[in-house]
Formats: C-alpha cells, sequence, structure tokens
C-alpha cells in the first residue's frame, strides 16, 4: 500500500506542476504578484489539464538513477573472465571421425563419411538398374569391385547375379558389410546370459 499511496502523490503532484511549465495555466495565487494594471485580464483555462492527457496510454518506466561502472558494463556483455565467455562458448561436444579424420558433433553421424556412402550408394543403385532393369530378382545380387571375382572360385558365384563396379573398393567400404551373419537363428525368444561365474 505505501507505493500506491507514493505513486499517487506523484501523480497528483504532476498534475499541478505539469501544467505551470507548459504554460497552460497561471501560478497558483501564492506566487503571483498583486500588481495590476488596467486591460488585464487572467485567461481562463478552456478545461482541466491531467497528466493522463499529457501521457495517454502509455506507461511510465523506471529510469536508471546510477550510471552502471564500466566493470559492470563489460561483464555483462563479454562475461566474468575465468568463469564464464558469452563472446566464443568453448564447444566440448565435438569428436574426430576415426575414418576420415573430420570433426563432428556427439551424436550425430559423421557428415563426411555419410556423404561419401551416400554417393556410393547411389552409384551402387544406378549400376544395379542398368544391369537387371525390371525383371524379377529371384537370386542373390552381389556387387563387386575391381579384382574381387578372382578371390573365390567360379563355383561360389553360381547362382547368382553379379553387379560388377568398373573401379576399386573405397578404403571405408569393408566387405564384412555384404557378407551374410554365420550365426544360427535363435530358437527362443527369451535372452539369457551365457558363461556366467
Amino acid at each position: 500500500m505505501g507505493l500506491i499511496n507514493r505513486l499517487t502523490n506523484i501523480v497528483q503532484r504532476l498534475d499541478h506542476i505539469i501544467p505551470m511549465i507548459l504554460g497552460r495555466h497561471p501560478p497558483p495565487d501564492q506566487m503571483c504578484c498583486l500588481a495590476t494594471f488596467e486591460g488585464y485580464h487572467a485567461p481562463v483555462p478552456s478545461k482541466q489539464f491531467s497528466v493522463k492527457d499529457f501521457i495517454g496510454d502509455g506507461i511510465l518506466w523506471g529510469v536508471p538513477k546510477h550510471r552502471k561502472t564500466i566493470e559492470k558494463r563489460l561483464k555483462n556483455r563479454y562475461g566474468t573472465p575465468g568463469l564464464s565467455s558469452k563472446m566464443i562458448p568453448e564447444k566440448t561436444h565435438l569428436r574426430v571421425c576415426n575414418s576420415c579424420g573430420n570433426h563432428y558433433e556427439v551424436g550425430v553421424l559423421c557428415p563426411t563419411c555419410y556423404e561419401n556412402i551416400r554417393k556410393e550408394t547411389e552409384i551402387m543403385q544406378e549400376k544395379i538398374k542398368q544391369e537387371l532393369k525390371m525383371s524379377p530378382v529371384e537370386n542373390e545380387v552381389v556387387v563387386l569391385y575391381d579384382g574381387e571375382k578372382a578371390e573365390q572360385p567360379d563355383e561360389f558365384w553360381r547362382g547368382k547375379r553379379i553387379i560388377e563396379m568398373e573401379k576399386p573398393r573405397p578404403k571405408w567400404f569393408s566387405k564384412n558389410l555384404m557378407q551374410k551373419s554365420t550365426q544360427k537363428p535363435a530358437t527362443t525368444a527369451a535372452v539369457k546370459p551365457d558363461e556366467l561365474c
């Protein structure tokens, strides 16, 4: 309640002071001279002036009364030395890719490796479309790079659809990705740990 009373007193004082400053009303009787002369007529106020007419729908905000020191201004702008820096925050979530050596953020794939795999996959898909066209694929499709067909005997490739790429295999593209799993499929859905002590 004390704050509301103070604001009310300030607004009432402004109602009396602002008309005097702007010259809309004559000063109060205590401040004017008693000397008058013939022909002088006191101006008649047309309407009562109030602060609401002067401000309108605006809001009176608090204004800082003291200037901030340069130390506080620099701390607000750049942060506190040794504690925090607002200009260049330190990044601690970067990692180096083991394959290509480029930096990437934690929680995402390496963008360089992903782009290489995407381009190589598009080339493989185009080659498969050219070789197989629209015919149905009943047999296993194998993608081979230069020199890989001679590693296995001809009987190994019998009954398979072979797609040959006219370039060497990229270093990052392992042969194990194309191999089938050597483990037998599980007969039960329950997962139990083995060889417990």
